[in-house]
């Protein structure tokens, strides 16, 4: 088969994935009376009938969240409202994986089962197809055990051990040498290890001792894909033999059993990987949120597939690069190598736009909006990354979820219908403020760090809370110095619009970081007056060239403290500070602001209306 026709049938099945992506986020049509959705009504009155969840509008709203957007807070938030207590919602949220595992999984089977009758791609692509398929539901299989062990048995032990003190958390994990080494000897900034219970202490253990009949379904059904492909031929993109080792190095990773040397297996994976670059991809285990102190690496496993339409240059790339190694220089040598080291990434980073295929396990819980990966800076000082976006997944998304009261509550009507409108009515201008926002967002993920960064600014295990301020103010700097004056108003409102949502997040552990990053953007727009709080936010955007630079001055401090290699601590405490295990704001005005929303979160965060 000639690439033309392999790319033509590409396209046919992502304009078949965004129409079956419109029917699901038709679902939210069961909150307008005016529309309704029986099939939806259908499916939402058994699934909250099955969590014993009474139905209202409130609880409509968190199932479709649920099952449409994938994401649980919402549904965790009516199970607080209506009394449950903390078990309780532990094993309603696992009735709820498995009901949405189910459904998920059907939609898949039928999308396989539709390629394969119309004999789209080639033979090769769709034994991946298949095959990739048939792992994720081991993987899927595997979750939920794995959440259970991790997250909800030692991490609340060591919690509760150490009274919620993350600094004599991570104190005794690497006194009693727990977390698992890098191919250097060092201590890793990941693990692909679990801690078992041996009398009063602790041990690590690989994944492969910990969970065998997990690890040995999946390598098992690594193996049959490996069969599968070593039957066909890659006449397209000739890359069969990248794809097979690919493989072969997860399958001879997840089987490893020496706990200081999975860190150097994963790393060969991510090296596989980086070879593969075909408009199909596939998600392994990369990304590393919900363990906040080991940060074993979560059960990704996915397909993407690009959107030949949308596969052009980023203009962002070049603003990254500028405005990064003009403020290396100013800051010397030292900070001039690490950066041209950067850049050298940012030049080999491939980027694919696209959209979610298939997905499995982790990613049940929340599929991301975009990602640059691999972690491993080794890797990534090799042979670079790879940054994924879905601007159309992103954008069929906003679309379809219907007006939530809160939205207006904060921000206004007005603001709420020119976001709407933007999107409607100049989808072109959305893709450009994607661009800068959220591809901006993965680039700066890879300014200022070096091989050893991370695992020395996560001393305290605070340098994700950190982390993501940096990135998303990376690609806001890069925009500083390349302004398009057209773009400008719409910048400042993307940014007031995230920070603000995100304070909604501050009791959801595994998007805790984008919370602290949503308290450092506040104390910034508060403090340079941009925006102003009086029952309602006020944005100012006379105030764009204070509000430019306070972010100058905060980033070019971030960047110090990541060259200094500072414990990543000590730049959050300059912004929040943690009472009872929560993070509130520093600045007497902000708090206010976050303690007000949050409060109304918790009252109608779940609520809709309708625009006048």
């Amino acid at each position: 088969m000639k690439t033309q026709v392999f790319m033509e049938d590409l396209q046919h099945i992502y304009d078949e994935l965004q129409s079956r992506q419109a029917e699901l986020n038709s679902y939210f049509e069961l909150l307008d009376k005016n529309k309704g959705h029986q099939k939806a009504e259908k499916l939402i009155t058994f699934f909250l009938t099955m969590l014993n969840i009474p139905r209202d509008d409130e609880s409509y709203m968190a199932a479709l969240t649920r099952l449409v957007s994938l994401r649980e807070d919402a549904l965790v938030e009516v199970m607080k409202k209506n009394g449950f207590d903390e078990q309780k919602i532990q094993k309603k949220k696992e009735v709820a994986y498995g009901f949405v595992y189910d459904f998920h999984i059907q939609r898949h089977e039928a999308l396989i089962q539709w390629i394969e009758q119309k004999k789209l791609l080639t033979p090769f692509y769709r034994s991946l197809i298949y095959g990739v398929h048939y792992v994720g539901q081991y993987m899927t299989l595997w979750q939920s055990e794995w959440t259970r062990h991790i997250l909800h048995t030692v991490n609340l032990q060591l919690s509760e051990m150490f009274n919620g003190d993350d600094a004599k958390i991570f104190e005794m994990l690497q006194s009693e040498s727990l977390l698992d080494k890098d191919t250097n000897g060092c201590v890793g900034d990941r693990c692909y290890s679990v801690l078992q219970q041996e009398g009063e202490a602790y041990k690590s253990v690989a994944y492969a001792e910990a969970f065998p009949k997990h690890v040995k379904n999946v390598t098992g059904a690594l193996e049959q894909l490996v069969k599968r492909l070593a039957l066909e031929q890659d006449d397209v993109f000739n890359q069969k033999e990248e794809w097979i080792a690919y493989f072969n190095a997860i399958k001879e990773a997840f089987e490893h059993s020496v706990p200081d040397e999975l860190i150097g297996k994963w790393a060969e994976v991510d090296r596989r990987w980086m070879a593969v670059q075909t408009p199909l991809q596939v998600g392994h285990p990369l990304e590393y949120y919900e363990d906040h102190y080991r940060k074993a690496v979560a059960l990704e496993w996915d397909l993407r597939i690009v959107n030949p339409q949308l596969q052009k240059s980023s203009s962002t790339k070049e603003n990254i690069k500028n405005f990064a190694s003009y403020m290396a220089k100013e800051f010397g040598a030292d900070a001039e190598k690490i950066m041209a080291k950067n850049l050298k990434q940012v030049d080999e980073t491939q980027l694919y736009i696209g959209q979610p295929m298939l997905y499995y396990a982790a990613e049940f819980n929340g599929l991301f909006s975009a990602q640059v990966v691999p972690n491993d800076e080794q890797i990534s000082a090799e042979l670079g990354k790879k940054i994924f976006a879905y601007a159309d997944f992103v954008m069929q998304g906003k679309k379809a979820k219907p007006i939530m009261k809160l939205s207006v509550e904060m921000m206004g009507e007005a603001f709420v219908k020119a976001q709407r409108a933007l999107i409607e009515t100049s989808p072109d201008l959305w893709h450009e403020l994607y661009d800068i926002s959220t591809v901006g967002h993965e680039y700066g993920h890879i300014l200022w760090i070096d091989a050893d960064t991370e695992a020395k600014m996560n001393i305290t295990g605070q340098f994700k809370n950190i982390e993501e301020f940096k990135a998303t103010t990376g690609g806001l700097m890069a925009f500083f110095s390349n302004e398009k004056k057209e773009l400008k108003d719409h910048m400042v409102d993307d940014l007031v619009s995230r920070a603000v949502g995100l304070m909604a997040w501050r009791e959801v552990g595994e998007v805790l970081p984008y919370y602290c990053e949503g308290l450092i953007h506040l104390d910034i727009l508060f403090g340079s007056g941009v925006i102003t709080y009086d029952r309602q936010i006020r944005i100012h955007y006379n105030k764009y060239d204070m509000m430019k630079k306070a972010y100058d001055d905060a980033y070019a401090q971030l960047a110090k403290h990541y060259l200094k290699k500072v414990d990543a601590s000590a730049y959050l405490n300059r912004y929040a500070v943690k009472e009872n295990g929560v993070y509130f704001p520093l600045n007497t005005e902000v708090r206010v602001f976050v303690e007000t929303y949050y409060a109304l979160y918790k009252e109608i965060g779940q609520q809709t209306t309708v625009l006048s």
